[in-house]
């Protein structure tokens, strides 16, 4: 795993920076109630401002869940993505699902290349890292559009409550004795101020972490491609440059087999001269047995003076 260019459990970084976050957050509005309470809740004439605030503040709200959603998504993707690496760098190299949910990113993926290399079909890297981006990229599709019109709804609130004020101005220029109109300017433009804080506080903080979220789903299918060229392409892919590499060794093995065998026969040719020569001469063997016992019985007749029969 220290090979991989990946970060190891990114995702409960994130996971623990946004719990802290939130709880400085909740620790500053604390702080800050008695201006939060003067912009927000006190001298409202209309439910303009609670409405378009509660709609900043809902879209926050969801968009922040599938954030945290998707951060446990990934923390366990990135747990089974260390889980294989663990497993075909050690003793389970030959089962490296061992213990790898089976929904995981990293087990669809071997799974798929193991297929392609039984069919014998060809395993083309830069497909399936295009499929998988494609499809990682739709999934969480929510936050991303949260993130493009929570800024907007600030805007949209802060031209409703001009528009309020507007309104008010109105009423004052027809009556100049009419306080009314003084009081939806001033909550027009009080409006504006709480949607526009609000909008742009939510953004940025959203926007933080719909980033960070980013780079958690780049770290994670970066591991996965790296695990896929290191790994299991080598072990399954077939190319033309493989082939003849193989073949190239085979044809080596092929000359040192040839180089034994022609000292084999050599030794074999050495051999066979060695048994000629003493089959020649185990063949004039039997003559001189012949002509010594033929010599050993002359003496025998001469030494006993026996008749020649």
């Amino acid at each position: 795993m220290d090979s991989l260019l990946i970060q190891r459990h990114f995702s409960r970084k994130i996971l623990l920076r946004l719990l802290a976050f939130s709880l400085v957050a909740v620790g500053l509005l604390y702080w800050n109630r008695g201006f939060i309470d003067s912009v927000y809740f006190q001298n409202q004439l209309t439910n303009v401002g609670y409405i378009i605030n509660g709609v900043i503040a809902a879209l926050f709200l969801l968009g922040l869940l599938n954030i945290m959603l998707a951060l446990f998504h990934y923390a366990r993707e990135e747990r089974a993505l260390c889980r294989f690496t663990d497993n075909i760098e050690g003793e389970n190299s030959e089962a490296p699902l061992h213990e790898v949910a089976q929904g995981s990113l990293i087990g669809h993926r071997y799974r798929l290349i193991v297929r392609l290399f039984e069919a014998r079909a060809p395993i083309n890297h830069s497909a399936l890292a295009s499929t998988l981006v494609a499809a990682e990229s739709s999934r969480y599709s929510t936050p991303r559009y949260i993130n493009n019109i929570l800024i907007l709804t600030g805007v949209f609130g802060t031209i409703v409550a001009l528009s309020l004020s507007l309104l008010g101005a109105s009423d004052m220029l027809e009556n100049s004795v009419d306080v009314g109109g003084m009081g939806i300017i001033i909550h027009g433009m009080s409006t504006a101020l709480s949607t526009t804080i609000t909008a742009i506080v939510c953004y940025v903080f959203f926007g933080y972490f719909n980033m960070k979220l980013s780079d958690v789903q780049t770290n994670l299918i970066s591991g996965i491609e790296q695990v896929t060229s290191h790994y299991l392409m080598p072990r399954y892919q077939v190319k033309t440059e493989n082939v003849l590499y193989e073949f190239t060794g085979l044809i080596r093995s092929l000359q040192g087999l040839v180089d034994q065998m022609e000292d084999s026969q050599e030794g074999l040719g050495a051999l066979e001269a060695k048994m000629m020569a003493l089959a020649e001469e185990q063949s004039g063997q039997p003559e001189r047995l012949l002509a010594e016992m033929r010599s050993l019985k002359h003496i025998l007749t001469e030494g006993f003076r026996l008749s020649d029969k």
